[in-house]
């Protein structure tokens, strides 16, 4: 696929709930809408994984778009959790689960599930690739490939040890280009130069790149009346050459909508409008705290029950909109800790670090935060 013609999937790590504070409460029937709007626009790929949503996610676009659609209508990725198994046995076992979570016979892209170096090694041990690899001479999988979380240099060991793979997905956004631990441009260019296409994942970065100072919001508007700072953000990753789709965890109908306009029919970034998203790292770096996506990865088998994503997004709303006085941040802070561990409560125990895609020093965070709220 050419780079013009980059196409935008439907990322379901981030489903509508009824309950923010239930990840398994998705709202199916507004799900159902936002399935109906993006098909109806032409596009047709999904990506799920065993563990998004605790356990919901793929079970949910199974009754919100397998259910309802010819399975030939439509493309079904999802992955094997290898920071989940720790047997051959397991790996079957999840395998034909999702299978019958999602109601198919086949998924058209399967992947191997958070490769880096914290996990890599429990795919070689249990032969993750060739397990798969198999299932796909047996029909189950159509297209096999890998998320990768880590830096460029990892990145070419494992498709040195796996050179065969159909495609790559990894984090392209335009703050993560050349951040030492994800080395977005370095990983686009190992992958072109092995002609290996690439599936974005993360372009807005957990809603970072929507939520932007009002500079850069400003900014944007007067280069582009009406366009949003998410169509800045993810347009600048379908722009990248050997992209051939980009995610977006679509979590409303007006997210939905507004995705819609800008990739239904795409358009790249030309040289002007680059050098304004270039302007806008820069403020942007100056202004965020804690780059966190708030995949919630660190917070599985939290000894303190933590809500480490939703404290960090507090704590950066709190830097780029200091207010006088007591911050309308805090509040939020105490509803949280009320049913949840303070950030104090951190015992350090580093778990969180080892699961995060990141490689956030969680703990030091964790420290800032408690400084910031609990002081008030």
């Amino acid at each position: 696929m050419g780079q013009d013609m980059a196409e935008l999937g439907f990322g379901l790590m981030r489903l509508p709930l009824k309950s923010s504070d239930d990840q398994s409460s998705v709202d199916m029937d507004v799900l159902k809408q936002m399935v109906d709007a993006f098909m109806d626009a032409g596009l047709n790929y999904f990506d799920t994984a065993y563990m998004y949503h605790d356990g919901m996610s793929e079970r949910a676009i199974g009754e919100a778009l397998v259910a309802r659609y010819p399975r030939d209508s439509f493309r079904l990725s999802t992955k094997m959790p290898i920071m989940m198994v720790s047997s051959a046995e397991e790996q079957e076992r999840v395998f034909s689960e999702q299978l019958e979570r999602c109601g198919v016979d086949y998924f058209d892209n399967y992947l191997v599930h958070n490769v880096s170096r914290n996990f890599y090694h429990t795919a070689q041990d249990l032969d993750t690739f060739g397990f798969l690899e198999g299932k796909k001479e047996e029909g189950r999988i159509r297209r096999l490939g890998f998320s990768f979380h880590d830096d460029a240099d990892f990145l070419v060991q494992v498709l040195d040890e796996h050179p065969d793979v159909d495609f790559i997905q990894f984090q392209v956004n335009y703050l993560d280009m050349d951040a030492p631990s994800i080395e977005s441009r370095r990983c686009l260019e190992i992958a072109r130069s092995r002609g290996i296409p690439v599936i974005v994942m993360e372009p807005v970065k957990g809603g970072a790149l929507a939520n932007v100072p009002a500079q850069v919001r400003e900014m944007f508007e007067s280069e582009a009346p009406g366009m949003s700072p998410a169509s800045w953000a993810i347009r600048f990753a379908a722009s990248q050459e050997g992209v051939e789709t980009v995610l977006s965890g679509m979590s409303d109908m007006s997210q939905m909508s507004d995705n819609l306009s800008f990739m239904k029919d795409f358009k790249p970034l030309d040289a002007r409008e680059l050098e304004v998203v270039s302007r806008a790292k820069e403020i942007i770096e100056r202004s965020i705290a804690v780059p966190c996506t708030s995949c919630r990865y660190c917070m599985k088998g939290c000894p303190k029950d933590i809500p480490i994503a939703e404290y960090f997004a507090l704590y950066n709303n709190m830097r780029n909109a200091p207010s006088a006085g007591l911050n309308i941040q805090v509040f939020y802070y105490r509803n949280y800790s009320r049913d949840h561990g303070k950030a104090s409560d951190c015992i350090g125990c580093g778990r969180c670090e080892k699961e995060c895609p990141q490689h956030l020093p969680i703990r030091e965070y964790l420290k800032e935060v408690a400084s910031a709220f609990e002081s008030q």
